[in-house]
């Protein structure tokens, strides 16, 4: 870990939240007639729907347009219910407290609003781990773009090369790359299936730190 700086996604490395999100999608899916397989919803993982839309693919299966203001609303509502528990990922308070020790900088950077980032970093006590917060908004383009990860290290003016990434998502690891950071693949219940031969390094989880 001789790293100048350690960044850090959020939705899938710190906390679990891919699955429930996943889950919830997939019983809108079902509601509809329709499944949702993993492998097919991945696409939009670490990014937005932009990069691949749920909302227009049931719309493309069904033939039919939705209220996706109320949709949007209950999904949300399971969302927050199925993680009212959740708490860090395995193995990520030993290694932030590890980083910490060592003097390391940390950042998360991730493609989620700062709504969503930094309320769950109050709410599980993370926060003061770190130096920075980059989320949607805070450079031109999200990921699969490299703006979050070239954002982040101009706050903590480090250099790319000797900076680390963890991430869960290919659309993760292929903006840490473009932004020209060291990226380590921490495959989760939701992103197990992608193949992640383009990370530097593919864990099983941040325990094995």
């Amino acid at each position: 870990m001789n790293f100048d700086a350690v960044l850090f996604d959020f939705d899938g490395i710190l906390v679990d939240t891919e699955w429930a999100i996943y889950e919830a999608w997939l019983r809108t899916f079902q509601r509809h007639g329709h499944d949702l397989p993993i492998e097919i919803y991945t696409r939009c993982v670490g990014s937005d729907f932009d990069t691949w839309s749920p909302k227009t693919h049931l719309e493309d299966l069904t033939g039919n347009s939705f209220d996706w203001h109320q949709l949007d609303a209950d999904r949300q509502v399971e969302i927050r219910a199925d993680l009212e528990k959740a708490g860090p990922m395995p193995g990520v308070v030993t290694l932030l407290e590890r980083l910490r020790a060592k003097g390391t900088p940390m950042a998360v950077v991730s493609s989620s609003n700062h709504a969503w980032v930094d309320g769950w970093l109050d709410k599980i006590e993370l926060r003061d781990f770190f130096h920075t917060t980059v989320c949607r908004g805070d450079a031109p383009r999200i990921k699969p773009a490299p703006d979050l990860w070239l954002e982040a290290i101009r706050q903590l003016d480090k250099p790319a090369g000797r900076c680390l990434a963890i991430e869960d998502s290919l659309n993760g690891v292929k903006s840490a790359k473009e932004a020209g950071l060291q990226v380590w693949a921490v495959p989760n219940r939701t992103t197990a299936s992608l193949d992640f031969s383009t990370a530097d390094r593919v864990l099983d989880s941040l325990e094995s730190l």
